[in-house]
């Protein structure tokens, strides 16, 4: 029942080693992303011409099997003499991943074992000792599995190039054979098992050591350790005959020592089985360490010196010495147009003629007017900012504590037509008189007016392609006037 089972694992399995870096097959989509991907867009189905490394390769080699555990072995170890029989091996392999392949293998071979060459005359008294001598001559298919082990062991990169391997393999199969036995009387054949019998199964295990003597070549010593599973391998007759009585095991086992050579098919440069991922990643660390890091953030400089970038100053002209914003603005802290570092009120409005401080009784410049900071806007918008709310605060404060009432008025830079500045200075207005009555301003003591691009702060800006930004968001704004 066991053999039974045996061969059926084997048929099943060659086809699935096969196949087995094939796609898996998608039943309701056949396209990518679906129920059996990970969702991703990238998800490629995978070809042969996405590979990297060479997978397929095949095997040849020749050495020497001795029967080790037997009635007659080919050892000298009380069951015969040191006897040297021949073998040869042909393997067809798949890798799977660089730490496993699978091969398909055939081994054609003859075991020579007992106390004298079968070429050789037997001794006059060979049959009454049982010192005869016997040679096996068999062929067995069996499919092997390769483990790697010294990519699957390695846990760090020793920098140095990657040319041997040590491999482990183990596998089952069918062993066919004819034992023949030779004494005095001649020599004849004993035993005969068929492939792909039931009493032909066995099973082999070993480790092979690999050189790789180029891209497309290794050479592999391999040490393999052959369980025939039957008693009657090695010629000595039916298993209860006398010389069957020697020992008790009732498998026939042997050594086979063989030295090959792999060739590796494909078109790419190199074989799966010598890719060592760890050694790749640590390859592509250094290539990232010794690269140059520094980022040069300031690729324009800085020309004005105001230590705002190029890149990102929108007044690439601002005085040395005066203090700026994070867009590298002069800052004027009254809004007067003369910028802090020569103004000589910085808190209070006033003429560039003045050094930005007020003329008494010039213009229609009110004590009032003094007191109230006015509101700047993003362009085409009448929103009020957030940043703006503390200086409207302090309006509400200030207009409440005083007896007369105010104007709101409105304006825009030179951009667009006079209707629609007319009406979006208007609308700024509005929304900052509305602002200021639902925070306690009376009604009554307020009115808003739009002026749009009449009242311009800078009138040098007109056109406003002319003036530099903070000019035109200075025009764009709203101020308070005592009535």
């Amino acid at each position: 029942m066991k053999s039974k089972l045996a061969i059926l694992s084997l048929a099943m399995a060659i086809p699935a080693t096969l196949c087995a870096q094939e796609n898996i097959s998608q039943d309701s989509l056949s396209e990518y992303p679906n129920t059996f991907s990970s969702g991703s867009s990238r998800v490629e189905k995978f070809t042969q011409s996405s590979k990297r490394f060479n997978d397929w390769s095949i095997s040849a080699g020749a050495g020497v099997p001795m029967l080790q555990s037997a009635d007659l072995t080919s050892i000298k170890n009380g069951n015969g003499k040191n006897l040297f029989g021949y073998s040869a091996y042909v393997s067809i392999n798949k890798a799977i991943t660089h730490a496993f392949g699978i091969n398909l293998q055939y081994d054609r071979g003859e075991t020579r074992q007992g106390f004298f060459n079968t070429k050789d005359a037997a001794p006059a008294n060979a049959s009454s000792t049982m010192q005869v001598g016997a040679r096996t001559q068999y062929d067995a298919l069996s499919i092997l599995g390769d483990i790697n082990l010294s990519n699957l062991m390695r846990r760090v990169d020793n920098k140095s190039p990657y040319r041997w391997a040590l491999h482990a393999y183990g596998g089952v199969g069918t062993l066919a054979y004819r034992a023949y036995q030779k004494d005095e009387t001649g020599q004849r054949l004993m035993t005969e098992i068929k492939p792909f019998k039931l009493n032909s199964f066995f099973g082999q295990a070993g480790a092979g050591l690999k050189y790789k003597l180029n891209n497309r070549l290794d050479l592999e010593g391999r040490v393999m350790y052959v369980v025939t599973t039957d008693d009657e391998f090695d010629g000595g007759g039916a298993q209860y005959s006398a010389i069957n009585k020697r020992e008790d095991q009732i498998s026939d086992n042997f050594l086979n020592a063989t030295l090959g050579l792999t060739l590796n098919l494909g078109k790419h440069d190199s074989h799966l089985m010598w890719h060592d991922p760890l050694q790749e990643i640590y390859y592509k660390l250094d290539v990232l360490a010794e690269k140059n890091q520094d980022i040069n953030v300031c690729q324009k400089g800085d020309m004005d010196g105001d230590g705002v970038c190029d890149d990102w100053d929108r007044q690439l002209d601002t005085p040395a010495g005066a203090r700026v914003d994070g867009a590298g603005v002069a800052l004027d802290v009254d809004l007067d147009g003369v910028f802090d570092l020569y103004d000589k009120c910085v808190t209070v409005p006033g003429p560039v003629e003045n050094n930005g401080c007020p003329i008494e009784g010039q213009g229609t410049v009110t004590e009032n007017e003094t007191k109230l900071d006015g509101i700047e806007f993003d362009l085409n918008s009448d929103r009020i900012l957030p940043s703006n709310t503390p200086i409207l605060n302090n309006a509400v404060s200030y207009i409440n504590s005083s007896e007369g009432g105010f104007t709101v008025v409105g304006a825009t830079d030179t951009r667009g037509s006079d209707a629609y500045n007319k009406n979006l200075s208007e609308k700024r207005a509005g929304n900052v008189k509305s602002y200021l009555i639902q925070n306690g301003v009376q009604s009554s003591k307020l009115e808003s007016v739009g002026n749009g691009k009449t009242d311009l702060k800078y009138p040098e800006c007109d056109p406003a392609s002319k003036c530099p930004e903070w000019k035109n968001r200075a025009n764009r704004r709203v101020y308070f006037k005592a009535k």
